[in-house]
């Protein structure tokens, strides 16, 4: 029997045997040990991996990069787990590997859809960070891809997993603002110009074929890694996808709609003259068959706050309004704006309970992750809905490219009676690289 068999089989027992105070055979148990592996270490997936090897039972055995300073980060980060991670920087000969169970994705986002699709391909359970894909069509086959190989992938959208959000959608949904009809979100920052590229040879210490994998292959430029990427159609999604998912989704999350039916945006690159190709200021607004609506605001490169915070979002409701400022807190107001309660966010559940004694509300993401893995939980945020939040991002972006207002299909978001905007919902990709399910 393999391993991961055995861990599914011992977790079921689990279930049965705790209540009974044995607790050797807990989540504690040899047998129960989760083990996992990071794609991406240089910034996102070194605090992954070193927050993933602070839960209970769980070991990142392995992590993935193609660049030696992010390589050195990703050991740096796990400098004080039990076992030294083993190196792997292929992906590919990484998933060949049959002694672990999850792969966490924190690569650049042209990766994200086609590892996790590897990954589950290759019997893993797969963690994807945000955006689910880098474009409308990835996320469709990340769902398809969850149905065909039955393996958990989860989108970090960790929001979704906080207790007091949680807790906020509860008391939304029993009425505490009355029936809530209108969303808005924001985020602001103050980054710089990147300037113009040089085309050069990529350094001695990147594989920039391996770095570009499925995307089709262009001249490395020397303002492009490591984090500039976000802002080339070829490689990202803008700031509607990197920062905004986050609040979009819990628009969305309190509002409870899925897909709209119109999309609109504004905005450009307004604050500097660079290779910078997203927008740096954006105003998308998203209409849905129930009578709602969303509106996101994104200023990259000014960081003016809004409510006195540079991220968060506020949902109205017909008897008063919920605002949060922009991680686990939130205040709720009568309609006459008068404060009737406030949580704040450095709130922790149970003082008992190493996860939220910690004070890092993002653990309660990766747990959940990692109890549904041992069949004690159930997703939070499983690929299929984090899409649904992804793919008002990327309308956004395709109404931007395009100027045109989107009108959409309810059922499942794609885009009607637009071709200019369809030739948008889907990428094209290198030659042997193209993700299949």
């Amino acid at each position: 029997m393999q391993r991961r068999e055995f861990i599914r089989n011992a977790s079921m027992a689990t279930a049965g045997l705790t209540i009974i105070n044995h607790p050797i055979f807990g989540s504690n148990a040899p047998s129960n040990k989760v083990i996992v592996a990071v794609m991406g270490v240089n910034s996102r997936g070194s605090y992954l991996a070193k927050c993933y090897s602070q839960l209970s039972n769980v070991e990142v055995a392995y992590i993935c990069d193609v660049e030696e300073k992010a390589i050195q980060n990703g050991l740096d980060a796990l400098k004080d787990a039990p076992k030294k991670p083993t190196v792997v920087r292929d992906i590919r000969k990484l998933l060949e590997q049959k002694d672990f169970d999850a792969l966490i994705v924190a690569a650049p986002d042209h990766w994200h859809a086609p590892a996790a699709i590897l990954g589950v391909q290759h019997n893993k359970h797969v963690y994807v960070e945000k955006p689910c894909g880098q474009n409308p069509y990835e996320g469709e086959l990340l769902g398809l891809a969850l149905n065909k190989y039955g393996k958990h992938i989860q989108m970090g959208n960790q929001r979704r997993s906080m207790p007091t959000l949680i807790d906020a959608v509860k008391q939304v949904r029993e009425g505490v603002i009355g029936v809530p009809y209108f969303a808005k979100a924001w985020y602001t920052n103050n980054r710089k110009p990147i300037g113009y590229g040089k085309k050069i040879a990529p350094p001695a210490t990147l594989d920039f074929e391996l770095w570009q994998g499925p995307a089709p292959r262009k001249d490395y430029q020397d303002n492009l890694v490591h984090y500039n990427w976000h802002w080339f159609w070829h490689w990202g999604t803008g700031e509607a996808c990197n920062n905004g998912t986050h609040e979009i989704d819990c628009c969305r999350w309190f509002l409870g709609v899925d897909f709209p039916v119109k999309v609109n945006s504004s905005g450009g690159r307004y604050a500097y003259k660079d290779d910078w190709q997203t927008p740096d200021t954006q105003v998308a607004s998203f209409e849905f068959a129930e009578g709602k609506a969303i509106s996101w605001e994104g200023r990259s490169c000014n960081n003016f706050p809004v409510e006195g915070t540079g991220r968060g979002f506020i949902i109205y409701g017909e008897k008063g309004t919920l605002v949060n400022l922009g991680n686990g807190d939130y205040k709720i107001l009568d309609e006459k704006n008068k404060l009737q309660k406030e949580v704040k966010p450095d709130v922790v559940a149970d003082p008992n309970n190493p996860v939220s004694a910690s004070g890092n509300l993002d653990l309660y993401h990766f747990d959940n992750f990692i109890k549904t893995i041992r069949g004690e939980s159930s997703l939070t945020s499983p690929v299929t809905e984090g899409h649904k939040s992804v793919l008002l991002c990327h309308l956004a972006n395709i109404a931007q490219r395009t100027g045109n207002t989107l009108h959409c299909d309810p059922a499942n978001g794609h885009i009607l009676n637009d071709n200019a905007a369809m030739q948008l919902w889907r990428r094209e990709y290198e030659k042997g690289w193209e993700p299949k399910v």
